[in-house]
């Protein structure tokens, strides 16, 4: 199985990117979070899942591990295929997925396309569990929005979440460098919040 592929982006299309690896072109199904921030040229690491059905085969990307773990987690539930589960990651970070399954938050869910109350319900039940040791956020209703590329403050987050922080310091490291530069990049946040965490 393909896990991860490096390489540069070679077209954009809709939900879908080409990846050429080595002169190799791999057709991507990503989320819009991820798309909306690729363009043409780019030097990219995708964390990929291959999937096998009768005569066809598709690849999937991932920005994260994070975000590919979620994606396997949201198939092992019944009535959830690829499709749904990536435009819940599209609609939705992974955090804030997983925060609305924790908290039962049917109405989030149901926002996204192709998601009903039953399926809803189906995530809430056989997920709830295993995202509470992670996910102990609780967002409001105003505070879920489709991830963009200007939605800094929630990737930062999330990128300190995947690397093993707890949300509390993450949440406080990142709350002390905004006061010191509001128009940071992502990379630049996780960096400033990793050398606090660090005591430097």
């Amino acid at each position: 199985m393909i896990g991860m592929l490096r390489g540069t982006v070679w077209e954009i299309q809709s939900e879908r990117l080409v990846l050429d690896v080595h002169g190799t072109g791999y057709l991507l199904n990503v989320p819009n979070g991820l798309l909306s921030k690729a363009f043409s040229g780019q030097e990219l690491v995708v964390y990929t899942h291959v999937m096998i059905r009768d005569d066809d085969l598709s690849i999937y990307g991932f920005s994260s591990l994070e975000e590919k773990q979620l994606f396997l987690e949201m198939l092992s539930v019944s009535g959830i295929g690829p499709r749904a589960a990536i435009s819940l990651l599209s609609t939705f970070g992974a955090v804030q997925i997983e925060s609305a399954i924790v908290s039962e938050n049917i109405n989030i869910l149901t926002k996204v396309p192709g998601i009903g109350k039953k399926t809803a319900q189906r995530l809430i039940l056989e997920l709830k569990e295993k995202f509470k040791g992670h996910s102990s956020l609780t967002l409001g209703d105003e505070q879920f929005s489709a991830p963009t590329s200007s939605n800094n403050q929630s990737e930062a987050l999330q990128t300190l979440l995947a690397l093993g922080f707890g949300l509390d310091e993450a949440r406080q490291a990142l709350g002390h460098v905004r006061k010191d530069g509001e128009n940071l990049t992502i990379e630049e946040q996780v960096k400033k919040a990793l050398r606090m965490l660090a005591g430097g």
